[in-house]
């Protein structure tokens, strides 16, 4: 039997709070050849660590919610695993605190479409992906010309007719709560459907940076694959008066893909932020909530 690793090896987790501009990136996950969120960062820490000169592993970076291709996040958390001595020499000479000196450090050599926003170290227990209680985005939609500004046609939705976003509204209320959302899912074998919806609101925001613009807030544990996307699509149908305020309902009933239509594009769909318990919750939090999505392949990403 091995001997315990001695108290300087052991890990110290840290958490890191970021945000990206999806558009250039194949999502969040690393993947051979492509561009990707995780394969950015992950690059980025092994420079500023020094892993390969230093003979060590590159760092593996467990992320809350993994986004698709497109898909924007503002308030996207994940963690990484450093070891004492690592996390000690972030700051060199300087007297700045090894969490500064690693932001500081990773927005000198990070592209300029993600920023690493805080690094702290974890408390005991934390998992970014299976201690969160619920993830939470929005959707932004255009429905006018006059709010079709190009500075922001890059996460903003723009469509040719006008919403009706009390009838929006209505049509998602009878979908919160914990249902079968197979009709608004890209199947995905051996995956459940069953989610609990604890948002879905429209809004048209008076005043603000969102001031006119239609935006969709929505909140759950996790999402199926394609669940957003696919749910604003059929808001966006009751919306513009071509389905009634109850066909929401009678998809989520059918639990048929094809009922639904299709999805909207991805660039409006942006990750708001992550909630996770009290402290002392975490880490049976992160216990239960692993040994069922690993049991249920269930998918932590909206789009």
């Amino acid at each position: 039997m091995p001997a315990p690793a001695a108290p300087d090896d052991r890990d110290l987790r840290v958490r890191l709070d970021l945000a990206y501009d999806g558009a250039g990136f194949a999502g969040w996950a690393r993947q051979p050849g492509l561009r990707t969120v995780q394969g950015a960062l992950e690059e980025g820490l092994a420079t500023v660590l020094r892993a390969e000169a230093n003979g060590e592993a590159p760092p593996r970076v467990q992320v809350a919610g993994r986004t698709d291709a497109g898909v924007h996040a503002r308030g996207q958390v994940a963690h990484v695993d450093l070891t004492p001595r690592q996390w000690a020499g972030l700051p060199g000479r300087s007297d700045r605190q090894p969490g500064d000196a690693l932001v500081t450090r990773l927005g000198g050599i990070l592209p300029h479409d993600v920023v690493v926003r805080g690094a702290v170290p974890a408390p005991a227990g934390f998992d970014a992906r299976f201690s969160a209680l619920h993830r939470s985005y929005t959707y932004r939609v255009a429905d006018r010309p006059e709010l079709r500004d190009p500075l922001r046609r890059g996460w903003v939705l723009w469509t040719r007719r006008p919403l009706d976003v009390a009838s929006m509204d209505a049509a998602a209320r009878p979908l919160l709560g914990v249902r079968d959302f197979a009709a608004f899912c890209k199947p995905r074998p051996g995956a459940t459907t069953i989610r609990e919806l604890q948002e879905l609101r429209w809004e048209r925001p008076t005043d603000g940076p969102d001031a006119g613009l239609v935006v969709a807030h929505v909140r759950a544990d996790a999402f199926c694959h394609n669940m957003v996307r696919a749910l604003v699509g059929a808001s966006l149908a009751v919306g513009e008066g071509r389905r009634p305020v109850g066909w929401l309902a009678e998809v989520l009933a059918s639990r048929r893909r094809d009922a639904a239509g299709g999805v909207v594009p991805a660039h409006g769909l942006v990750l708001e932020g992550v909630s996770y318990p009290p402290d002392a919750e975490l880490a049976s939090r992160a216990e239960s909530i692993r040994a069922r999505r690993l049991d249920e392949d269930v998918w932590d990403g909206p789009s």
